[in-house]
């Protein structure tokens, strides 16, 4: 059958004997995009799909396959790949009831700490992809959606690379070129949900961001109420240079951790009007919970991304950061001024008390020494299994026990899975949390692994927080995507926690398609 011949899909035509197409979201690029219900799981999927004799069509399902090594679960994940059904290739993926940005910001600017937050879940998420050398390339806000509990969730990775020219080979340097498009997309996307404006021209509804001079007017200048830190951040990624001498941000993991530090809001100019957001034809087949309050996206998220976070700034960071900000804004003579008003102060306090104590003072008859304590095996009080996407919610908890029991020979080890290192696929990870008994400033952690080849990542608790039964709102330490089996990994300094997890994300072959992750011991240093 020719391409004129084909017959074209439409709503109630069902693809691979299970998802039946139900409504056309969009046609770009030669490719489609619909919502399906798939009739197995009972649930709503994403459909991507190009005719099978499209040129790109092989590089299309490539570019998906491609895609799966990024697990952030801020971008919806590729579920199935059909080929040549209905004379299409096919791209099953998750679906997400939420409301996309740009619907939002046709109505109202979000507030300064909602859009830094949001941009910077987009900008956490995307230099993920960027390790892996994928790339958005057609960032807006129409790819990026709100869910009703303020999530983020982002759409479009690898579509744009799916669907280039046949037989096209990316250079090193069209990938440095893609990648500082993501860059300058993510300070375009800033902008617009602090102004509602679009730098350059107008796209997904919102009209063009002004310009005096052939040169774009920042945010503050824009709308009044936009705080100096955020319009500082957008200045840094779109500045031709930086006003002031500031420092470029260049990569999406530099944009993260600006907005990150940013500080809290400003006044804002109060609306009078109170904001509606009705359900989008995007989801008009799904049951529709009217909001109550605000729209999802003027709200902070009540959770967090369940992998995958950066360290947070710490409170000293956050107090450097807002000492700079002093100094540099011409506030340093008050500042020099209060350090002298207190050596002052403490300086009479002195006198006082030595006048009063009277001239007979005898020296102290020993010294405290003020050394930092030298680290030392910290005791593990327990340890549980963490499953969070198993079906009972356990991972062979019988034999946690083997990894802290100081004998290398036996340990911990997870279930078998198939075909795919990555858990076949089925799970984001799964892993053991360490239990110190109470808080402990932990130094280092030595980990003694079965085989070689485990890729894991290690979190670190709250020293408060209760035992996770997630990764939702840990503090991530480090990764090692290739460990060997005698791994060692440094905390940074000062880390105060009480349970330290170990979370395995891919697993060493044990066997023909089998995979199986097995840790022998486990071991703390630090100090009380």
């Amino acid at each position: 059958m020719t391409m004129t011949e084909r017959r074209a899909l439409g709503a109630g035509d069902v693809l691979d004997g299970r998802y039946v197409l139900q409504d056309l979201v969009t046609e770009k690029l030669g490719s489609s995009t619909w919502r399906a219900h798939d009739r197995v799981l009972a649930r709503n999927v994403g459909i991507e799909m190009v005719p099978s004799d499209d040129p790109r069509a092989d590089n299309f399902l490539e570019a998906a396959r491609q895609s799966t090594s990024v697990t952030d679960p801020r971008f919806l994940r590729v579920l199935d790949l059909v080929e040549a059904d209905h004379d299409h290739h096919v791209i099953v993926r998750e679906w997400a009831r939420a409301f996309p940005l740009d619907q939002l910001l046709r109505q109202s600017p979000l507030p300064n700490r909602r859009a830094a937050t949001v941009v910077a879940e987009v900008a956490e998420a995307l230099a993920h992809a960027h390790e892996k050398n994928l790339f958005h390339r057609r960032l807006t806000p129409h790819h990026v959606l709100l869910k009703q509990t303020g999530a983020v969730r982002i759409v479009g990775l690898g579509v744009a690379t799916a669907l280039a020219p046949a037989g096209h080979q990316d250079t090193f340097e069209d990938l440095r070129a893609y990648e500082q498009m993501d860059v300058e997309a993510l300070g375009k996307l800033l902008y617009a949900c602090l102004v509602a404006r679009w730098p350059g021209v107008g796209v997904d509804g919102l009209r063009a961001a002004p310009a005096e001079g052939g040169k774009l007017l920042r945010p503050r200048q824009v709308r009044a109420g936009v705080s100096r830190d955020v319009d500082a951040v957008v200045d840094r990624i779109l500045g031709r240079p930086p006003l002031n001498h500031r420092t470029p941000l260049r990569t999406a993991a530099d944009i993260g951790r600006a907005l990150r530090l940013t500080g809290e809001d400003e006044a804002d100019v109060d609306d009078p009007s109170p904001l509606h957001i009705s359900s989008p034809d995007l989801l008009r087949l799904d049951p529709v919970i009217v909001p109550e309050g605000p729209p999802p996206g003027l709200e902070p998220p009540r959770r967090r991304p369940k992998a995958f976070e950066p360290a947070p700034p710490t409170t000293f960071e956050r107090s450097v950061h807002r000492a700079r900000r002093a100094t540099a804004g011409g506030d340093r003579k008050l500042v020099l001024a209060g350090v002298a008003l207190t050596l002052a102060v403490v300086g009479l306090l002195a006198f006082a008390v030595g006048r009063f104590t009277g001239e007979d003072r005898r020296p102290p008859t020993a010294t405290v020494a003020t050394e930092e304590a030298p680290a030392r095996i910290l005791r593990i009080a327990s340890v549980r299994d963490l499953d969070p996407q198993g079906q009972d919610g356990q991972e062979n908890p019988e034999d946690v026990g083997l990894a802290v029991d100081g004998n290398p020979e036996t340990g911990w080890r997870t279930s078998t899975y198939y075909r795919r290192a990555d858990l076949g696929g089925l799970k984001d990870g799964v892993g053991l949390v360490v239990d110190l008994g109470g808080p402990r400033e932990v130094d280092s952690m030595r980990i003694l692994l079965g085989g070689a080849g485990t890729a894991l990542t290690v979190y670190a608790t709250s020293p408060g927080g209760e035992v996770p039964g997630s990764l939702r709102d840990l503090r991530r330490i480090a990764t090692l995507d290739d460990a060997g089996t005698d791994v060692t990994v440094t905390f940074p300094a000062n880390t105060i926690t009480r349970r330290v997890v170990v979370w395995l994300t891919a697993l060493p072959q044990v066997g023909p398609g089998e995979f199986q992750g097995d840790v022998r011991e486990i071991s703390l240093k630090g100090r009380r």
